[in-house]
Protein backbone atom coordinates (compact mmCIF):
# COMPACT_ATOMS: atom_id res chain seq x y z
CA UNK A 1 0.00 0.00 0.00
CA UNK A 2 1.21 3.88 -0.79
CA UNK A 3 1.19 5.87 1.86
CA UNK A 4 1.48 9.30 1.13
CA UNK A 5 4.76 10.79 2.88
CA UNK A 6 3.00 14.39 3.81
CA UNK A 7 0.52 12.66 5.61
CA UNK A 8 2.87 10.38 7.64
CA UNK A 9 5.60 12.66 8.38
CA UNK A 10 5.40 14.65 11.43
CA UNK A 11 5.30 18.59 11.02
CA UNK A 12 7.54 20.71 13.38
CA UNK A 13 6.54 23.67 14.51
CA UNK A 14 8.13 26.30 12.69
CA UNK A 15 6.15 24.66 9.83
CA UNK A 16 2.80 24.40 11.38
CA UNK A 17 -0.35 26.39 10.55
CA UNK A 18 -0.84 29.32 12.66
CA UNK A 19 -4.39 27.99 13.79
CA UNK A 20 -6.03 30.72 16.08
CA UNK A 21 -6.88 32.53 19.75
CA UNK A 22 -10.11 30.48 20.10
CA UNK A 23 -12.54 27.91 18.83
CA UNK A 24 -14.40 28.26 15.65
CA UNK A 25 -17.12 25.94 16.93
CA UNK A 26 -18.94 25.30 19.74
CA UNK A 27 -19.11 22.05 21.99
CA UNK A 28 -21.50 20.56 23.73
CA UNK A 29 -21.05 20.66 27.58
CA UNK A 30 -22.67 17.10 28.20
CA UNK A 31 -22.33 13.53 27.14
CA UNK A 32 -24.91 12.44 24.86
CA UNK A 33 -24.98 9.27 25.90
CA UNK A 34 -25.23 9.82 29.49
CA UNK A 35 -25.79 13.13 30.23
CA UNK A 36 -22.49 13.54 32.30
CA UNK A 37 -19.99 16.87 31.54
CA UNK A 38 -17.65 16.64 28.95
CA UNK A 39 -16.08 20.03 29.70
CA UNK A 40 -14.01 21.03 33.14
CA UNK A 41 -15.68 21.57 35.51
CA UNK A 42 -16.13 17.79 36.98
CA UNK A 43 -17.19 16.69 40.09
CA UNK A 44 -14.49 16.57 42.88
CA UNK A 45 -12.18 13.44 43.04
CA UNK A 46 -12.38 12.57 38.82
CA UNK A 47 -9.53 12.23 37.05
CA UNK A 48 -8.51 12.58 33.60
CA UNK A 49 -6.41 10.49 31.08
CA UNK A 50 -6.04 10.88 27.25
CA UNK A 51 -5.59 8.31 25.00
CA UNK A 52 -4.66 8.39 21.45
CA UNK A 53 -5.81 4.98 19.06
CA UNK A 54 -6.56 5.80 15.91
CA UNK A 55 -10.03 7.17 14.66
CA UNK A 56 -11.15 8.64 17.38
CA UNK A 57 -15.09 7.55 17.04
CA UNK A 58 -14.28 4.05 17.51
CA UNK A 59 -12.02 5.04 21.03
CA UNK A 60 -14.43 6.66 22.36
CA UNK A 61 -17.06 4.42 22.50
CA UNK A 62 -14.52 2.08 23.67
CA UNK A 63 -14.25 4.36 26.97
CA UNK A 64 -17.75 5.50 27.35
CA UNK A 65 -18.41 1.87 27.87
CA UNK A 66 -16.28 0.59 30.32
CA UNK A 67 -17.41 0.91 34.22
CA UNK A 68 -15.92 3.48 35.98
CA UNK A 69 -15.52 6.13 33.65
CA UNK A 70 -17.50 8.94 33.96
CA UNK A 71 -17.20 10.89 30.77
CA UNK A 72 -15.91 10.98 27.48
CA UNK A 73 -14.99 13.33 24.52
CA UNK A 74 -13.31 13.17 21.37
CA UNK A 75 -10.48 15.75 20.93
CA UNK A 76 -7.31 16.97 19.52
CA UNK A 77 -3.76 16.60 21.47
CA UNK A 78 0.04 16.43 20.80
CA UNK A 79 0.13 19.15 18.17
CA UNK A 80 1.17 22.74 17.45
CA UNK A 81 -1.85 24.72 15.70
CA UNK A 82 -3.71 26.13 18.67
CA UNK A 83 -7.60 25.30 18.20
CA UNK A 84 -7.54 23.45 14.94
CA UNK A 85 -9.96 21.91 13.14
CA UNK A 86 -10.83 18.58 12.24
CA UNK A 87 -9.58 19.44 8.39
CA UNK A 88 -6.82 21.33 9.61
CA UNK A 89 -5.68 18.18 12.04
CA UNK A 90 -6.07 15.79 8.23
CA UNK A 91 -4.04 17.55 6.62
CA UNK A 92 -1.01 16.51 8.76
CA UNK A 93 0.09 20.10 9.14
CA UNK A 94 -1.08 20.67 12.96
CA UNK A 95 0.92 17.80 14.38
CA UNK A 96 -1.75 16.46 16.40
CA UNK A 97 -3.47 13.28 16.75
CA UNK A 98 -6.85 12.64 17.41
CA UNK A 99 -7.62 11.29 20.82
CA UNK A 100 -10.32 10.36 23.40
CA UNK A 101 -10.14 12.60 26.75
CA UNK A 102 -11.31 10.05 29.47
CA UNK A 103 -12.61 11.24 33.30
CA UNK A 104 -13.00 8.58 35.54
CA UNK A 105 -13.23 7.15 39.07
CA UNK A 106 -10.41 6.09 40.53
CA UNK A 107 -12.31 4.60 43.12
CA UNK A 108 -13.67 2.27 40.71
CA UNK A 109 -11.13 1.63 38.14
CA UNK A 110 -7.42 2.44 37.92
CA UNK A 111 -5.50 4.55 35.69
CA UNK A 112 -3.49 1.18 35.41
CA UNK A 113 -6.78 -0.34 34.11
CA UNK A 114 -7.26 2.19 31.36
CA UNK A 115 -3.79 1.29 30.03
CA UNK A 116 -4.76 -2.16 29.90
CA UNK A 117 -7.68 -1.37 27.53
CA UNK A 118 -5.92 1.21 25.89
CA UNK A 119 -3.22 -1.16 24.51
CA UNK A 120 -5.79 -3.99 24.08
CA UNK A 121 -8.25 -2.51 21.97
CA UNK A 122 -5.41 -1.35 19.15
CA UNK A 123 -2.59 -2.09 17.49
CA UNK A 124 0.11 0.14 18.95
CA UNK A 125 3.11 -0.46 16.37
CA UNK A 126 1.45 0.71 13.41
CA UNK A 127 3.45 4.01 13.41
CA UNK A 128 1.52 7.01 11.92
CA UNK A 129 -1.85 4.97 11.12
CA UNK A 130 -4.26 2.03 12.33
CA UNK A 131 -5.82 0.01 10.15
CA UNK A 132 -6.57 1.69 6.94
CA UNK A 133 -6.65 5.06 8.39
CA UNK A 134 -2.85 6.62 7.17
CA UNK A 135 -1.74 10.09 8.58
CA UNK A 136 -0.32 11.53 11.96
CA UNK A 137 -3.16 12.20 13.53
CA UNK A 138 -4.30 8.34 13.53
CA UNK A 139 -1.14 7.57 15.50
CA UNK A 140 -0.99 5.88 18.85
CA UNK A 141 -0.40 8.22 21.48
CA UNK A 142 -0.62 8.20 25.41
CA UNK A 143 -0.58 12.03 26.86
CA UNK A 144 0.31 12.09 30.35
CA UNK A 145 -0.33 14.19 33.42
CA UNK A 146 2.28 14.07 36.26
CA UNK A 147 5.01 11.76 36.78
CA UNK A 148 2.77 9.13 37.93
CA UNK A 149 1.03 8.54 34.88
CA UNK A 150 4.11 9.13 32.62
CA UNK A 151 5.68 5.65 34.87
CA UNK A 152 2.64 3.41 34.58
CA UNK A 153 2.19 4.41 30.75
CA UNK A 154 5.74 3.73 30.23
CA UNK A 155 6.06 0.32 32.45
CA UNK A 156 2.92 -0.88 30.89
CA UNK A 157 4.48 -0.15 27.52
CA UNK A 158 7.54 -2.34 28.72
CA UNK A 159 5.53 -5.17 29.76
CA UNK A 160 3.12 -5.19 26.43
CA UNK A 161 5.88 -5.31 24.35
CA UNK A 162 7.26 -8.21 26.24
CA UNK A 163 3.49 -9.86 25.56
CA UNK A 164 3.97 -8.47 21.66
CA UNK A 165 7.28 -9.50 21.23
CA UNK A 166 6.62 -13.38 22.08
CA UNK A 167 3.51 -13.70 19.91
CA UNK A 168 5.71 -12.61 17.03
CA UNK A 169 4.59 -8.53 16.25
CA UNK A 170 7.35 -5.72 15.93
CA UNK A 171 8.17 -2.81 17.91
CA UNK A 172 5.52 -0.75 19.84
CA UNK A 173 5.41 3.02 18.08
CA UNK A 174 3.24 4.75 20.78
CA UNK A 175 4.15 8.41 21.49
CA UNK A 176 4.38 8.82 25.31
CA UNK A 177 4.61 12.48 26.14
CA UNK A 178 3.44 15.62 28.70
CA UNK A 179 0.08 16.31 27.75
CA UNK A 180 0.40 19.90 26.27
CA UNK A 181 -2.87 21.46 25.30
CA UNK A 182 -6.30 19.56 24.62
CA UNK A 183 -8.53 20.58 22.16
CA UNK A 184 -12.22 19.13 22.05
CA UNK A 185 -13.42 18.10 18.89
CA UNK A 186 -16.21 19.46 16.74
CA UNK A 187 -19.70 19.03 18.07
CA UNK A 188 -20.77 16.47 15.69
CA UNK A 189 -17.40 14.33 16.68
CA UNK A 190 -18.57 13.82 19.89
CA UNK A 191 -19.95 10.36 20.90
CA UNK A 192 -20.25 9.80 16.88
CA UNK A 193 -21.34 5.95 17.28
CA UNK A 194 -23.76 6.97 19.58
CA UNK A 195 -25.26 9.24 16.98
CA UNK A 196 -24.69 7.10 14.09
CA UNK A 197 -24.59 3.68 15.09
CA UNK A 198 -23.93 1.95 11.76
CA UNK A 199 -20.76 4.93 11.17
CA UNK A 200 -17.69 3.74 9.42
CA UNK A 201 -14.93 2.98 11.95
CA UNK A 202 -11.77 0.72 11.92
CA UNK A 203 -12.58 0.16 15.18
CA UNK A 204 -15.17 -2.67 15.11
CA UNK A 205 -17.88 -3.62 17.15
CA UNK A 206 -15.68 -5.04 19.92
CA UNK A 207 -13.46 -2.47 20.09
CA UNK A 208 -10.27 -4.19 18.30
CA UNK A 209 -8.50 -2.56 15.79
CA UNK A 210 -6.89 -4.54 12.95
CA UNK A 211 -5.29 -6.55 13.51
CA UNK A 212 -6.55 -8.53 15.82
CA UNK A 213 -5.82 -11.13 18.32
CA UNK A 214 -3.03 -9.46 20.12
CA UNK A 215 -1.86 -10.75 23.61
CA UNK A 216 -3.77 -9.10 27.02
CA UNK A 217 -1.65 -7.58 29.35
Amino acid sequence: MFFSRAKTQPVTAEDALAGRGEPTYRVPEVHAVNGNRIQPPFPDGMQTAVFGAGCFWGVEKVFWETPGVWSTAAGYAGGHTPHPTYDEVCSARTGHTEVVLVVFDPAVISYDRLLKEFWEEHDPTQGMRQGNDVGTQYRSAVYTQGPEQEAAAKLSRDLFQERLTAAGYGEITTEIAPLGEFYHAEGYHQQYLYKVPNGYCPVNSTGVACPVGLPGV
